[in-house]
């Protein structure tokens, strides 16, 4: 990021709809949000918190270890407490589990306390990004990118919900966290009452 338009943040931040609220990355596994989430938190000079490190704090445990132990459900319980705490406090940028806004009443909350932003990478994108890796516990079976792909099209109607949506493409991170800032630009808070 130029040094201009960092000063031009610093100097805009205040005055911006979305300067007291925190920027929540949502979206599949593999799209980025730990990634540029990072560094999306420096351009906004931020505190970072990625949901699913936090989870693993609090349970003492892996999230892989947290699925096998205790299922998933137990596991988006914990989520939903974790994210609670996270979001009332001062803003950050969160990157937050590929499952957490499915539920209802965690995107509620997040909606009330953040802007939240689908990176939205193409089924290939992901399936290169994740397939490098193997502690994704909902991967683990004999047709991970089947998987990946049943997810993908069974999410995006609920990722689609999010306040801005912004592609994830293979490149330099720092053309996400750009277009990141350029859609901040445009959000504006809900008028729903």
């Amino acid at each position: 990021m130029t040094e201009e338009r960092s000063s031009t943040l610093k100097s805009d931040n205040n005055e911006a709809p979305w300067a007291t609220r925190t920027i929540a990355l949502v979206g599949l596994m593999g799209a980025g949000k730990s990634t540029v989430g990072r560094r999306l938190a420096e351009a906004l000079q931020r505190p970072f918190y990625d949901s699913d490190d936090e989870i693993e704090k609090a349970a003492g445990l892996s999230v892989a270890d947290i699925f096998t132990i205790h299922g998933e459900q137990e596991f988006r319980r914990g989520e939903r407490r974790v994210l609670e705490r996270l979001l009332a406090g001062p803003p950050h940028v969160l990157a937050t589990g590929g499952g957490a806004y499915l539920n209802e009443e965690t995107r509620a909350m997040m909606h009330s306390h953040a802007v939240t932003i689908w990176l939205n990478a193409d089924l290939d994108t992901l399936w290169k990004r994740v397939s490098k890796r193997s502690h994704r516990p909902l991967l683990h079976a004999d047709n991970p990118k089947e998987i990946l792909s049943d997810l993908f099209n069974q999410r995006k109607p609920v990722y689609e919900k999010a306040d801005l949506i912004v592609a994830s493409v293979e490149g330099p991170h720092g053309q996400t966290v750009t277009a990141i800032l350029k859609a901040l630009e445009t959000w504006s808070p809900h008028t729903d009452a």
